[in-house]
């Protein structure tokens, strides 16, 4: 059966991260790929076989063509990105190990995409045909315009009768608390699915976990249900997501997640992740949880397949989720031994 697309709205960035592990001061050179919280969900969605487009911005040069191709690379739909302004924006990225954090430094201001007009984007067009739309607060964050623009497509969603999905992705360098919650709580009417972690909840919507510590590694799911209700009664969303990250080290993670909906908590199974890339594994999650929300699968299938997407990405260089159903199938089936498929 044909599913309506996904459509996404944020920002394009040129990754540069170093070879392997090594720290920015041993780098001579830098590797690069195209990546941004919306665009990784698009590509995930499309390699496991759904229509996906990225609504954006790129400036009308080689690097922005580039960006462009890469999305077409991957069967995501470009037909709606404006073009135009002067930079991609761009995030360096040091890979950590055992118990050194990754790091990661943003050079995104004054990009194409944070200094879009809203009215560079005709959402009535783009949301004629779609099936979903989704933001996150990384979007939000970077401008006013943008601000403006996620309300605006918000508005038109909800016109056209299509689920809102919202990713938090709280980034403190990209704004405080405050400005947060004064841009993001009125989004909230028009997400019908709420995707978060403690710490989003937290500094955006200003509703806590109890019984957490993340830097301790002690996760309280009780605290996270409880959570997940709170916000479901406050703001009236039809689903809330919560990934549970539990970090021995950087090198080693326990990853699981919880879906609250229709007044119940569903839990999926924990991994133990050895972790190649860790970064896009939350978009890997969403991506996974409305793949499985547009195929109608049941509460606790829905968990588990969005978890088990997102386990697979921490195994796999780069942002982009490049899992297909099957593999997605065979982890959450109990297959998890890694051997060698011939």
């Amino acid at each position: 059966m044909e599913r309506k697309k996904f459509v996404g709205f944020g920002e394009l960035l040129l990754r540069l991260a170093p070879d392997g592990y090594l720290r920015f001061p041993q780098a001579e050179r830098f590797n690069l790929n195209y990546t941004g919280a919306e665009g990784n969900m698009a590509v995930s969605l499309a390699y496991m076989g759904m229509p996906a487009e990225l609504v954006t911005k790129l400036p009308d040069h080689e690097i922005g063509r580039c960006a462009e191709r890469t999305l077409a690379k991957y069967h995501v739909l470009t037909d709606h990105i404006a073009y135009g302004g002067e930079r991609l924006g761009v995030y360096y990225l040091e890979r950590g190990a055992s118990q050194r954090p990754s790091k990661v430094i943003y050079d995104r201001k004054h990009s194409a995409f944070a200094e879009a007009d809203p009215s560079e984007y005709d959402w009535d067009t783009i949301l004629a045909d779609a099936g979903w739309f989704h933001f996150t607060g990384i979007t939000a964050a970077l401008s006013n315009k943008t601000a403006i623009a996620c309300r605006e497509a918000c508005i038109a969603a909800k016109r056209h009768g299509v689920p809102v999905s919202c990713d938090l992705n709280y980034r403190k360098s990209l704004w405080t608390t405050e400005r947060a919650q004064q841009v993001m709580l009125p989004l909230m009417e028009y997400v019908d699915v709420l995707i978060a972690n403690e710490e989003d909840s937290e500094k955006v919507l200003g509703i806590r976990a109890d019984r957490t510590d993340v830097i301790a590694g002690k996760l309280d799911l009780e605290g996270y249900r409880a959570l997940a209700e709170r916000l479901t009664n406050t703001f009236g969303f039809r689903a809330v997501a919560i990934t549970l990250r539990e970090s021995v080290s950087a090198s080693v993670n326990h990853w699981s997640a919880l879906l609250f909906t229709g007044g119940q908590a569903y839990h999926s199974r924990k991994y133990t992740m050895q972790i190649v890339d860790r970064v896009g594994g939350g978009d890997s999650f969403a991506s996974g949880l409305i793949y499985a929300m547009l195929w109608d699968f049941d509460p606790q299938k829905t968990v588990e397949f969005a978890a088990g997407a997102s386990c697979l990405k921490h195994s796999i260089e780069f942002d982009f989720n490049l899992s297909t159903p099957d593999e997605v199938y065979q982890l959450i089936s109990g297959d998890g031994s890694g051997r060698v498929v011939r």
